[in-house]
């Protein structure tokens, strides 16, 4: 079990912002799921509390509220169960393939139909979001990678910048704090891919800075390769922190065709080089070709896997 408070903006005359807390709970077994909510249903009924009751995929959650103000939100998730893997076509090579899910933490529909797919995905997740929190922990609970989308100053003037990001001439102390910051908001991270960062994954000495940071916490980054000017990787190294590059991205293109034809070429790198990374986004036609797409691959003999088994 877990506990993350939340901080609540204050209303007109409420003298101040509340503090709702946030409390995970992991369940084993499915089973022991309605004990949980006859438990938290007489809890309700003896402090005189509203209590609302919502399911998503794996999820159960519980509001609380006193008054109007919600005052504590209780998570029961069920990790998901190892399901049959498709029959593998015997004779193919150890080709490992790793799928990385980027900018969650905006809508809590994309997170939950992701986290039902019941495959090894790595989450990459926004930080200073809303549901930046509450998506990275629900992912860690039901079995997935959780990874920090690192947002980095971009090339392109018009791009969206995000309210707090590296940007070319941080000194060491802003990357810190700015890092430190993020990183609060998105529990259990393991490592580190670049949200945008065109600008920033170019400049040697922006990324000089970063480095040594991921090193000191044990983290790994993972080049998103929005440039090919990129240094980011080859910094990376130059530091002493495991690192990779991505070779597929899988939905440029929403067309569901088109997403299948990348996955089946991230497949395919993954076969003739031993291991890929591809990135994709929570975008509904992209976790529809997923659902299609990777039961295959895992036929031909591509095992899916974290992003933290390919870096070096």
């Amino acid at each position: 079990m877990t506990i993350r408070p939340e901080l609540q903006p204050s209303k007109p005359g409420a003298g101040g912002p509340s503090v709702t807390d946030n409390i995970y709970i992991s369940l084993s077994d499915g089973s022991e799921t309605n004990a949980i909510r006859k438990a938290l249903e007489e809890i309700a009924d003896r402090h005189q509390l509203s209590m609302v009751e919502t399911r998503s995929a794996g999820v159960l959650r519980f509001d609380y509220a006193i008054g109007g103000v919600r005052t504590h939100t209780i998570h029961v998730v069920t990790p998901l169960t190892g399901r049959s893997s498709a029959p593998i076509i015997k004779g193919r090579g150890n080709a490992r393939l790793a799928i990385i899910i980027d900018d969650l933490g905006y809508d809590r529909a994309a997170a939950d139909a992701l986290l039902a797919l019941g495959f090894p995905l790595t989450v990459s997740v926004l930080p200073h979001l809303p549901l930046s929190s509450e998506v990275a922990e629900e992912a860690y609970r039901r079995g997935d990678q959780v990874m920090l989308h690192l947002p980095m100053q971009s090339e392109n003037p018009a791009a969206k910048t995000e309210e707090v990001e590296l940007r070319v001439g941080m000194n060491t102390k802003e990357v810190d704090s700015a890092l430190a910051g993020m990183l609060e908001t998105v529990p259990h991270a393991v490592g580190v891919n670049n949200h945008q960062g065109s600008r920033a994954t170019a400049d040697p000495a922006l990324m000089a800075e970063l480095m040594p940071e991921l090193r000191r916490r044990g983290l790994f980054f993972v080049d998103s390769r929005t440039l090919a000017s990129t240094v980011a990787y080859n910094t990376a190294e130059q530091f002493g922190v495991r690192a990779a590059s991505r070779k597929v991205f899988l939905d440029d293109s929403a067309n569901p065709e088109a997403i299948l034809r990348q996955l089946g070429l991230a497949a395919r790198d993954a076969e003739r080089d031993g291991s890929a990374i591809a990135i994709g986004h929570p975008r509904p036609d992209t976790i529809a070709a997923l659902a299609n797409g990777l039961p295959r691959v895992e036929s031909q003999g591509v095992r899916l896997v974290f992003v933290s088994e390919l870096v070096q």
